[in-house]
């Protein structure tokens, strides 16, 4: 077959395959539903259910080994090493797969910034698969699809299964990424996220040699101009607290920081559904309609989606176009933050509910990426939390060494003066189990009246535990809760929470190489 490029992989697969091609998004839907690949909700969203796979899977991800990322990539658990020819074999037998198909393919772009953006190309065998990545990346006008030249290929192919003995995979699942050939190759799952989540690897892979720093964070903009960046792990309420209906939403998950300032990867938001309302998230809620995606949610006897009903995976999501928010931001780009939020679901109930952060501190805790797994929420796990520590925020999903996106965001904060935070939006009073996880009111009041600059007219203390700079008051927050160790009713008890997961912080750290400085703004150093 010799080496396959991006234009020369659609060229194979056209010429055994009927081909749909960036069909509108109403199409999409009535394909899917009459192929029976989805239901339609009372909502008008389309239900599809992905089987085994609910969501990503970590240990099936390669990536080619070749003069192009041998040298750059940062090869390990992350990113495990598959050879070009294993990757060239695997996708000469996909392409047999695909060229008995009816194939949809969608030319889109990642990155709303046009001096940054780039052209990709979906070719998917399902058509739920080409409305999700219509509806999750950037879509070219009319006049730019006429003109569109696709720099990277996103081949799925979720019922092709690889054979490990002979393809060199972990599973029947592989999510493979060639830099050189420009392919990204997907099959065995039909989990959409796979997708999504290999053009962020993508970027993170190209935009640092370009000088802008890929972020897995959420951003929006206030009415006075000013953007501010939320990151935080699954379950952290970053998609949550940035669809603010008093700020105009840029992006939900993934963007650019460069040097004009933010722009989104996006054009559309993926969601967690798990336990949503109208009254907690009414943007969200409402952008749930004709047009949307909804995986994993069962549906009632009306066909009314049960957010509650986690029976499928707690991984129920959403995909949206980003327009479907009020007061989205079209084109998402915007100017150099002012503010940057990391946030943390403490289950061990011992970070304060927030902290101002030196430059030194932001470094530290955005190469930790904290948060906390429940007990329970995942097999195997025990009684107590489980702390989890994800490099940038997103460590599944940089091919780089992690210092490389911390060195940069560290320079940029201090380049542009940004304030940056942690924010606990976990438990607060005790552990899991114990204490109460923090209101989403008063969380919401912390982060506006840090955006807002309120906070910056208080007085502020330093707490012991973790050297964090507090302060002793908020409008419209209980005093009370702010210094975590006041809100324990057993104060011994919390000292040896604090001083437990100050430990394990320290653990995980041993491993980045940092200056004294960094190391050094940790907990419990002095």
């Amino acid at each position: 077959m010799g080496s396959f490029t991006t234009v020369e992989a659609m060229r194979a697969l056209a010429s055994g395959a009927q081909v749909h091609a960036n069909l509108p998004v109403s199409q999409l839907v009535e394909t899917s539903l009459l192929r029976g690949e989805s239901r339609l909700a009372s909502n008008g969203a389309l239900v599809t259910y992905t089987g085994a796979r609910t969501g990503r899977s970590p240990r099936d991800k390669f990536t080619v080994d070749d003069d192009t990322t041998h040298e750059l990539v940062d090869w390990g658990r992350v990113n495990q090493p598959i050879t070009s020819e294993m990757f060239e074999a695997l996708l000469e037998r996909v392409t047999l797969h695909m060229r008995e198909r009816d194939l949809f393919v969608e030319d889109l772009f990642s990155g709303a910034d046009p001096a940054y953006r780039l052209p990709i190309r979906v070719i998917a065998e399902f058509a739920w698969h080409a409305l999700f990545v219509k509806q999750l990346f950037v879509r070219p006008s009319a006049e730019e699809l006429a003109h569109h030249v696709p720099e990277f290929t996103v081949i799925a192919a979720p019922d092709f299964e690889a054979v490990p003995e002979r393809d060199g995979t972990q599973s029947a699942t592989f999510i493979l990424a060639d830099f050189t050939r420009r392919i990204i190759l997907i099959g065995g799952t039909k989990y959409a996220g796979e997708m999504k989540k290999s053009i962020f690897g993508v970027m993170n892979f190209l935009l640092p040699q370009r000088d802008v720093l890929p972020m897995h964070c959420s951003a929006n903009v206030g009415r006075d101009g000013a953007t501010a960046l939320f990151f935080g792990l699954s379950g952290t309420g970053k998609t949550t607290l940035s669809a603010d209906p008093t700020r105009r939403l840029i992006g939900d998950d993934e963007h650019g920081w460069s040097p004009a300032g933010v722009f989104n990867f996006e054009g559309g938001c993926y969601a967690k559904c798990v336990d949503l309302s109208e009254e907690k998230e009414p943007q969200i809620f409402h952008a749930i309609r004709f047009g949307s995606v909804l995986e994993n949610v069962v549906l009632d006897a009306a066909s009314r989606p049960d957010y509650a009903d986690i029976s499928l995976t707690e991984n129920t999501r959403a995909a949206y176009p980003v327009d479907y928010i009020q007061n989205a931001l079209i084109p998402g780009v915007g100017g150099h933050p002012r503010n940057v939020m990391f946030l943390a679901a403490d289950a061990f109930g011992v970070l304060p509910p927030i902290a101002r952060l030196s430059p030194e501190q932001a470094m530290y805790h955005f190469l930790s990426g904290y948060t906390a797994k429940l007990a329970g929420t995942e097999a195997g796990l025990g009684s107590e939390p489980v702390p989890e520590f994800s490099a940038c925020f997103g460590s599944p999903f940089l091919p780089l060494a992690p210092h490389v996106y911390a060195e940069m965001l560290g320079a940029r904060l201090k380049q542009h003066q940004a304030a940056c935070w942690l924010v606990n939006t976990g438990w607060s009073g005790g552990a899991f189990g114990v204490g109460r996880r923090m209101s989403l009111k008063h969380t919401r009041a912390l982060v506006n009246a840090a955006l807002d600059g309120r906070l910056d007219r208080v007085k502020f203390v330093t707490e012991p535990a973790f050297g964090l700079s507090i302060p002793v008051r908020c409008p419209d927050v209980p005093a009370e809760i702010l210094n975590p160790r006041n809100a324990w009713a057993d104060k011994a008890a919390y000292d040896r929470q604090a001083a437990n997961l100050a430990t394990r912080f320290d653990k995980n750290f041993k491993q980045f190489d940092v200056s004294d400085a960094v190391r050094a703004a940790g907990p419990g150093k002095k």
